[in-house]
């Protein structure tokens, strides 16, 4: 089986990095990409969330911003709990492998 994943769009918020004590360093954001939905008869946009972590992690933190255009590739990860009104909630995102910043300078001011 494979779990690959590949997209490309637009950073939606300024990446949050936090660190941990053990010296890891995780990177999350929004990436929107658009796509033309033929029933609607007009562009839509999905929303990914994307995690970084360590070395990739600290690369996107310095230089990506709110709108540049990134390729993102990884892998789809999910995750279950339980709220304390006992509510099941599944959240999904993408693991990133590698990012690249995509665009001119130009282009993203």
């Amino acid at each position: 089986m494979v779990n690959s994943v590949v997209v490309v769009g637009r950073v939606g918020q300024a990446p949050e990095m936090k660190y941990f004590d053990s010296g890891k360093v995780k990177v999350t954001f929004s990436v929107a990409v658009n796509r033309w939905d033929s029933k609607a008869k007009e562009e839509v946009t999905d929303w990914f969330n994307i995690e970084i972590w360590d070395k990739q992690a600290e690369f996107a933190g310095e230089w990506v911003k709110k709108g540049s255009l990134v390729g993102i590739e990884g892998r789809l990860a999910s995750s279950k709990w339980t709220t304390p009104d006992g509510e099941t909630l599944e959240r999904y995102l993408i693991r990133c492998t590698n990012i690249r910043l995509m665009g001119s300078k130009k282009e993203e001011n």
